[in-house]
């Protein structure tokens, strides 16, 4: 581990010398990738510093309890080094912690499908339940969202619904909302009062930016057509509508949220290069690491990661065992508590694989 740091020292050191150097700095491009590089070692390199001086106090410490005579003194010493021993080994954990590749995608931004599952109506008022929860997750945390495209069901609800959520570290959270939540309530059509279960499916796509993939225009039929549904006045006298098929792999987007249809057309071209992007990391994860999958961020759509539970008032995360009493806070976005138990399994997961 320490040899890592050291190496991870000198490249920081490496870095900063070529952040002064004329030719880098005339280069505005190379100088912001140098930056960049820079400062994602800094808080490495920083926290190494520290455990460099806790060492050398460690030794003086134990030098005074080898050397001194005097007993008030030895016994100072002594509780001097216990505690610093204790930070020692917490200081270790969190240099291997951050020894952990980083996911590439953390800062970018997402694409967010929303699809009503198994229960009819009340899948689809759920599925806008969870439109409106990631929503002001979103705002909660100063990021932009935008509707890519919505099916509605007519009662206030969403066959389906896709979010474009623009922010820094928005793949780094709402990577752990992929897959299948459950909710146990009593419908609002439900006469008799009795609890119904409904599921909705969750997929999180990382945007995919034009150095991950190239589409040729040759592979993708586009087709017009009238837009319907709710969208104010002249949404249904002009083809505005758009649907891409991308040809090779089968893929299918539409989008009919804009009048226009070049717009419709470049937000459909984006979710499509998204869904692309995550195929092809998923078939390289495949064949990498079939059978070392986690379970958090695989993207399997199939397995049930969170109960609603509205008579209980509670939210269950099954991959942890977590369960907050505090429903509707949670459906009103303060979804961190949730996020970063998530966040924090996940690094534990990666730090047994990487520890001998």
């Amino acid at each position: 581990m320490f040899d890592k740091l050291r190496q991870i020292e000198e490249r920081y050191q490496e870095l900063n010398r070529s952040m002064s150097d004329p030719q880098i700095v005339g280069q505005p491009s190379v100088y912001a990738k140098t930056a960049k590089a820079a400062s994602e070692l800094a808080d490495t390199v920083q926290k190494f510093d520290e455990y460099k001086v806790l060492l050398g106090r460690i030794s003086e410490a134990r030098h005074i309890l080898t050397e001194d005579t005097d007993r008030e003194m030895r016994e100072l010493a002594q509780a001097e080094l216990d505690e610093l021993t204790a930070r020692q080994t917490a200081l270790e954990d969190e240099l291997r912690a951050l020894l952990i590749p980083r996911d590439p995608n953390d800062d970018r931004n997402v694409f967010v499908e929303i699809r009503a599952g198994a229960g009819g109506d009340e899948a689809g008022l759920f599925a806008a339940d969870l439109a409106r929860m990631y929503t002001k997750y979103a705002e909660r945390q100063r990021w932009k969202i935008e509707v890519m495209d919505a099916n509605p069901t007519g009662i206030g609800g969403f066959k389906e619904i896709i979010l474009f959520v623009h922010g820094r570290g928005a793949w780094s959270r709402l990577k752990f909302e992929r897959g299948v939540h459950r909710v146990q309530r009593v419908p609002a059509t439900e006469s008799s009062g009795r609890i119904h279960t409904s599921t909705v499916t969750v997929a999180v796509l990382p945007e995919a930016e034009d150095v991950d993939l190239k589409v040729e225009e040759k592979d993708v039929r586009v087709d017009v057509y009238r837009s319907s549904g709710p969208g104010g006045q002249g949404v249904n006298t002009t083809d505005s509508a758009v649907r891409l098929t991308h040809i090779p792999t089968g893929l299918v987007v539409t989008c009919q949220d804009e009048r226009s249809q070049i717009k419709n057309r470049a937000k459909a071209m984006r979710v499509l290069k998204a869904r692309l992007l995550e195929r092809a990391q998923e078939e390289q994860a495949a064949a990498i690491a079939a059978d070392r999958r986690s379970q958090v961020g695989t993207g399997e759509r199939s397995e049930r990661i969170r109960t609603y539970n509205f008579p209980q008032g509670r939210v269950s995360d099954h991959r942890i065992n977590l369960t907050l009493h505090r429903l509707p806070a949670v459906l009103e976005g303060d979804l961190d508590e949730l996020i970063d138990a998530l966040a924090a399994w996940q690094q534990s997961q990666k730090l047994a694989e990487s520890v001998p």
